[in-house]
């Protein structure tokens, strides 16, 4: 039997024409969307969601392209740009009865909730981001040879065709390959939820790519245009980073600031995978945020 979070309902919600999405639902009381991150699946939240479901209506939705949502073809840029997405988790919420909601996300899941709170200030109360920072200061800030961590980036921009063969023909390498250089603690990530990681990456490599793709074009048009019109985040941001160290040669802290006026930043000390190696404290953070 596939892996689930424990005493939450699964429910597929149509959220685009075509489009409906995975989604574990558990708890009562004032809701917020957890979003996950290359390479999983909502099932990254399960310790966190599991301790909010006490005295929240926690869903967990698999984005679009991921899991076991559904994977449109990308006809164009638009397909997984992070607006579309975004539209996505706000159509979600809505349907399950949540016209306003918290919103928290990691890393690739945290680019759709940045999105989401610039495009859906009125939906969104309050937004947590982990170990991530926004698509345009990434690009800005990666140069010389710290850029190597990022290779993925790289090669998921390229058009279409190679990089869909050459992660295809090795998939559970490549994808393997960030599962275990990204967690300083291997148990984190047990060995049916990793099996579950891979198989699900496994049947959704094209969709995969073309989110990394629109990473690496409209995306940035996108964060641009707010950034040149001076749109910021209007409600509580909280960011949560492993220390990724003085090397990278830029401050997190500063970064966020621009774009988010009401803020509290944390470094927890874990690898990437931050709910999974650490849930107590990224769990204490969203408390705190919602508390706000």
């Amino acid at each position: 039997m596939a892996p689930a979070i424990s005493g939450f309902e699964y429910q597929r919600v149509p959220v685009a024409d075509g489009v409906s999405l995975n989604a574990a639902v558990g708890g009562t009381g004032s809701p917020i969307v957890l979003l996950h991150g290359f390479p999983q699946t909502h099932l990254m939240w399960r310790h966190v969601a599991a301790d909010l479901a006490a005295d929240h209506t926690v869903i967990c939705p698999d984005l679009r392209g991921y899991g076991a949502s559904d994977k449109p073809v990308a006809t164009d840029a638009t397909t997984y740009s992070k607006r579309t997405m975004a539209a996505d988790i706000v159509a979600l919420a809505r349907t399950l009865g949540h016209d306003r909601f918290a919103l928290a996300g990691h890393d690739r899941g945290a680019l759709v909730a940045f999105r989401a709170g610039l495009d859906h200030p009125d939906a969104i109360t309050h937004l947590a981001s982990l170990d991530v920072l926004p698509t345009l200061d990434m690009w800005e800030v990666m140069h010389g040879v710290t850029a190597a961590v990022g290779f993925h980036l790289y090669l998921m921009a390229q058009p279409p065709g190679l990089p869909e063969q050459m992660i295809a023909a090795s998939a559970d390498a490549f994808f393997g390959h960030f599962l275990d250089i990204w967690a300083n603690d291997p148990q984190a990530v047990p060995a049916d939820v990793r099996a579950a990681y891979l198989d699900a990456c496994r049947d959704a490599v094209p969709s995969i790519v073309a989110d990394y793709r629109a990473s690496a074009g409209i995306d940035v048009d996108h964060d641009q245009a707010d950034r040149d019109a001076g749109n910021r985040l209007r409600m509580p941001v909280a960011v949560l980073q492993q220390d990724w160290g003085a090397a990278l040669g830029f401050e997190a802290a500063a970064l966020w600031g621009a774009w988010a006026a009401d803020l509290r930043h944390a470094t927890v000390t874990c690898g990437h995978f931050m709910a999974e190696e650490a849930p107590a404290d990224i769990t204490k953070a969203l408390r705190d945020l919602l508390a706000g």
